[in-house]
């Protein structure tokens, strides 16, 4: 059993998904406070702090996972979770008919064991249909997603070329992380 410091639904389903025994709460912890513009950076930061506050909020009786993803743009642009429908819309017309990369860092620690990741999917998009962007963006799907993206939803059929996890577009690398539970 571990503890997923998450609220993220997309990294719930992926441990179920792995048959990976979790309980889920997310401790609290502020991104915004973060100031640099790096994606591997800013990435890392988000979980490593994630991690400190969930030590501090939960203890590690129960092995602790953090993780944070972001969206670099084609022309290197960090995208991060839409603040409202409007930016959902600018980030995800930024990822039609473009290439993005997917960047998630995770930590996962016990009273023994301390494992660190960051990893990158790489995606090329096919252009989005105006109709069906629309139909995304008033479904609220993307709220909460880093760069609104859904590789398992809506983008998928759009998706040209892939090289990665998909599971690291999806927020937390499982495949690494087998490795060390």
């Amino acid at each position: 059993m571990i503890h997923l410091a998450s609220n993220s639904q997309s990294r719930a389903l992926l441990l179920n998904n792995f048959n990976i025994e979790f309980k889920q709460q997310a401790p609290s912890y502020d991104e915004e406070q973060i100031q640099t513009r790096t994606p591997k950076d800013f990435a890392y930061i988000a979980s490593k702090g994630k991690l400190e506050a969930a030590v501090k909020e939960f203890g590690l009786e129960t092995p602790l996972l953090t993780a944070d993803s972001v969206i670099v743009s084609a022309d290197k642009e960090l995208l991060r979770k839409p603040k409202n429908i409007d930016d959902a819309k600018r980030i995800l017309e930024l990822q039609s008919g473009s290439s993005i990369a997917i960047i998630s860092a995770m930590h996962y620690k016990t009273k023994t064991l301390y494992f660190s990741d960051v990893s990158a999917t790489y995606y090329n998009f096919d252009t989005f249909e105006p109709k069906e962007l629309d139909a995304y963006l008033e479904s609220n799907l993307w709220d909460g997603k880093a760069g609104g993206c859904m590789v398992e939803g809506f983008c998928k059929k759009y998706i040209k070329s892939v090289q990665g996890y998909e599971s690291t577009a999806m927020g937390l690398s499982v495949e690494k992380l087998l490795r060390w539970i």
